[in-house]
């Protein structure tokens, strides 16, 4: 039985990637291999928790990266939560909390996954910029304990949340997470660690999973995961230590976009209204039916759940282009989502194809927050803010383009084939049974290392 264990949570890493990563080949080379697939919907916040609680959705509630909490429509952001949730709203038992109820003695280190804010971890780090009442964001982490961050900004400078996304992502963001998990390993001496990665998620989607940038991304991760391996071997000398890499989901290549809001919005189930600079927003209150776009998915909210609004949808998007599957009750039971915060309706994409949240037909008419790397107020996820719009930045609009067939990969689509497959690995062999493991078998796979 290990002494530690660390797990990695690397979103976009394939087997096909490890000849380009020496560093961490050479780490599980006598070790378990194993395809990993991720549950539907394979998308950030609900694979973590899939992966820390063992469970799936239906179960835990976490249904995207984003909320929409139904009773607020009327206050702030008009009830649509994207990325600043808690932890609270994982409904289920997490690793660290199953640890500690088992033995209170061992302890947890969470490094920057998502909905880490209030965890029951004992150490805890993850990005929480302060927002200003001018619009402005000043550099900061959530960290537990709380005076945590303080020392490590003095010691490596601010977290660089700026190259954590938008145009200017890169290395840099996952080199301090690196640096910081090894600065607190000999301080804190956690018995498991959970550390997300984020770095191969950008030029995969920017410019596609099999483009040249995105194959030296795999070098440049690699490069940290060597520094982390040995700083951990630093801080741990004597201990016998257990890594585990999950890949988080993968990326294929996309060459087409689907746009639900502007369907809706044709069929007169969503409704506009004028912001303050007479552009156009959605009128939560009086649409009949929204969509949260994620990637490969959207959740359809319908008012009050009207069954024959739910029906329209279904009706309006069955035979749509780059659209799969409508799923409603039914269908979202088949792929262990369906929970009170999900949707009414479940749009799938068809392979090659992602879904935008756009809603406007003119794009002097898209709200300015559209051209902003914005991830809070735009009521789905934008993988378009990676690119960057010189022209329209020179006249003052914002860097983020309006065009969003420039994204080449996407994820978040049922599992089907095997290049939607990850990988999950581990430096030692036994730990798990070499066939196409889910996300849901890493909880366990972890807390039998513990005897739990």
């Amino acid at each position: 039985m290990p002494d530690r264990v660390v797990l990695l949570s690397v979103p976009g890493l394939r087997g096909e990637d490890l000849p380009r990563m020496p560093r961490l080949s050479a780490l599980v080379e006598g070790g378990d291999r194993a395809p990993l697939a991720a549950s539907f919907p394979a998308v950030t916040c609900p694979v973590q928790a899939n992966m820390t609680t063992g469970l799936p959705p239906a179960e835990h509630g976490v249904v995207g990266n984003g909320f929409f909490w139904r009773d607020k429509v009327g206050q702030k952001l008009d009830g649509v939560e994207m990325w600043t949730a808690w932890n609270e709203v994982v409904q289920r038992p997490q690793i660290w909390d199953r640890l500690h109820e088992h033995d209170p003695g061992l302890t947890s280190a969470v490094w920057f996954p998502m909905l880490a804010k209030g965890c029951g971890a004992d150490y805890v780090c993850t990005p929480a910029p302060i927002h200003n009442p001018d619009g402005s964001e000043s550099l900061w982490c959530y960290t537990k304990p709380e005076p945590m961050y303080g020392e490590l900004r003095d010691t490596l400078g601010h977290f660089p949340l700026q190259h954590f996304w938008g145009p200017m992502s890169q290395i840099d963001s996952t080199a301090w997470i690196v640096a910081s998990a090894v600065w607190a390993a000999p301080r804190r001496r956690p018995r498991f660690s959970y550390i997300y990665l984020p770095h191969l998620d950008y030029a995969a989607q920017k410019l596609g999973p099999h483009s040249p940038e995105a194959h030296r991304a795999c070098g440049e991760l690699d490069t940290q995961i060597g520094a982390l391996v040995d700083g951990y071997a630093a801080a741990f000398a004597g201990d016998a230590l257990l890594w585990l890499v999950a890949s988080e989901y993968a990326i294929t290549p996309v060459d087409h976009v689907a746009y639900p809001n502007r369907v809706l919005r044709g069929a007169g189930l969503l409704r506009i209204k004028p912001d303050a600079d007479g552009r156009e927003v959605i009128d939560f209150a009086e649409s009949q039916a929204w969509a949260m776009a994620d990637h490969q998915l959207s959740h359809v909210f319908v008012r009050d759940r009207d069954a024959s609004v739910i029906g329209r949808v279904v009706d309006l998007f069955r035979s749509a282009d780059g659209i799969a599957e409508a799923l409603t009750a039914e269908g979202q039971a088949r792929y262990g989502v369906d929970h009170e915060r999900a949707g009414d309706v479940l749009l799938v994409s068809s392979p090659r194809s992602w879904q935008a949240y756009y809603w406007w037909d003119d794009d002097t008419r898209a709200p300015r927050f559209a051209r902003t790397v914005d991830i809070h107020r735009k009521p789905g996820y934008d993988p378009v803010e990676m690119h960057l719009d010189p022209a329209a930045m020179k006249a003052g609009l914002g860097p983020t383009p309006l065009d969003a067939t420039l994204v080449r990969g996407s994820h978040g689509a049922p599992t089907r084939d095997d290049s939607q497959r990850g990988v999950m690995l581990a430096s030692q062999r036994g730990v798990f049974v070499e066939r196409t493991l889910a996300d849901v078998d890493v909880c366990e796979m972890v807390l039998r290392q513990f005897g739990v």
